[in-house]
């Protein structure tokens, strides 16, 4: 079963061909088989006309000579298929009861004017240990008895027994049914690609759509067209993307509103803190609302990356790794003419952060590009503590912070690596996360490369 399955094409489009291929080959099988069946059904009338033939001409012959002369014909007319014999007894005394000895019986007697002829069908069995042409089962002969005129007296009969001309076992020349076969596979499966193509080309229109959706792409839609069934499924797609749209946007903008009305409290807050003449509480207390002021900036931040407009453009992405590394002093090993398609701003802010990352809790930061067949891939890396392997998907979730040593103290409020994650994906990429063996942190990130037309 496993290698059927290996043997079935994997794509839609493929079994579809795959499958006319198949009824294709059994139609012309089956229509070979019902050729066979007929030929040889034609090429044994054709063989008894011949004998009907052959046997009429006997008779006026024999019936105008003497005695000797007749056995003398009926000699010269045996041949290896056909025994002609000139007896005083009849092999047969009427004609068998089975259709086609009837109908060489009502042939032979048209032909001769006459209805005292007789016709058999005999089974006569193969000799042992035979093979002819691969046969087992009984070979058929026919048997005929025409009585003749008497001559001195004494009754004779003209018995015949045939096996006709050889046949040639339903066999049929396989080139012309190779040229048909041929013939008919080119030209419906010419037309089944066409038909497969455009059949599957909306659903690989809505499983790509899916994939970016997947990825965070809110804005892809799928042309509503094809099959009614097609449209259905593209204009329910089209619809949930809509509502998702929508209830993201509400949602970043409720984040953002959150953000930007906590600035306004937090902001008293501090002028209040900064008149408590207890020194200690006075620090306590404005360190904790800068903390809050961090994270509020960071919803902000958070929620404008949710709803950036920026449009996609085909961008150098070795210029633009080489820019945000000299505008923060990190290391630059980057790979020239390597071409993504995304958002300038949106790109530089999401490995700008992982850049910072790496600066913040590293000290340093290498960031090497290279490529693939199919994506372009940067990595950032640092000599920092690292992170439990445990945390490491867990620190794309908003708020969420690695160890002790990743603290406020240093800046940020677990945001960096989520919105990081966040304008990558939209662009269809990936960010993972994976501590190095010589201490520090590595970042990868992969883009799809922009397909070249």
């Amino acid at each position: 079963m496993n290698r059927l399955k290996h043997l079935v094409p994997d794509s839609l489009a493929a079994r579809l061909v795959f499958l006319l291929a198949i009824a294709i080959i059994a139609a012309n099988i089956i229509a070979l088989a019902v050729l066979a069946f007929q030929q040889q059904s034609f090429d044994q009338q054709a063989r008894e006309e011949r004998e009907i033939e052959r046997i009429a001409a006997l008779i006026p012959a024999m019936e105008a000579v003497n005695v000797q002369l007749r056995r003398v014909i009926a000699r010269d007319a045996s041949t290896r298929f056909a025994r002609v014999r000139v007896e005083d007894a009849p092999l047969l005394t009427e004609t068998a009861t089975g259709t086609r000895s009837r109908y060489i019986a009502s042939q032979l007697a048209e032909t001769l004017g006459r209805q005292d002829v007789s016709v058999a069908i005999i089974d006569r069995p193969l000799p042992p240990g035979a093979d002819r042409n691969g046969a087992t089962h009984a070979d058929q002969v026919i048997a005929i008895t025409i009585p003749l005129s008497a001559r001195n007296g004494q009754p004779e009969w003209l018995n015949v027994v045939t096996n006709g001309a050889p046949s040639r076992a339903g066999r049929v020349d396989s080139r012309p049914f190779l040229t048909v076969l041929s013939l008919s596979l080119l030209s419906v499966l010419g037309v089944a690609i066409i038909l497969a193509r455009h059949l599957t080309r909306p659903l690989s229109q809505l499983s790509e759509a899916a994939q970016a959706a997947g990825r965070g792409d809110h804005t892809v839609r799928v042309p509503e067209t094809g099959a009614r069934e097609m449209r259905q499924a593209a204009r329910a797609f089209n619809a949930m993307q809509a509502e998702i749209s929508q209830f993201d946007a509400e949602r970043m903008r409720m984040l953002a509103a959150v953000g930007h009305d906590l600035r306004t409290p937090m902001t008293s807050l501090r002028i209040r803190a900064e008149m408590v003449d207890d020194d200690e509480l006075r620090e306590a207390m404005v360190r904790t609302l800068d903390e809050m002021t961090v994270m509020a900036d960071g919803l902000i931040s958070y929620a404008r990356e949710g709803q950036d407009a920026e449009k996609m453009e085909p961008l150098d992405l070795g210029k633009l790794l080489r820019q945000l590394c000299q505008d923060r002093g990190a290391t630059c090993d980057v790979a020239s003419g390597v071409e993504v398609t995304g958002r300038r701003v949106g790109l530089g802010r999401a490995i700008g952060n992982l850049v910072d990352n790496a600066l913040r809790y590293g000290e340093v930061a290498k960031v090497t590009l290279t490529q693939d067949r199919h994506n372009a891939i940067v990595t950032i890396e640092d000599n920092g503590p690292g992170i439990p392997p445990d945390r490491h998907k867990a620190m794309f979730q908003p708020f969420t912070r690695g160890d002790d040593s990743r603290s406020l103290e240093t800046g940020g409020a677990g945001l960096g690596l989520s919105i990081a994650r966040t304008i990558i994906v939209a662009h269809g990429g990936s960010i993972d996360l994976a501590n190095r063996e010589q201490g520090g942190l590595r970042a990868t990130v992969k883009l799809p490369l922009t397909r070249q037309a």
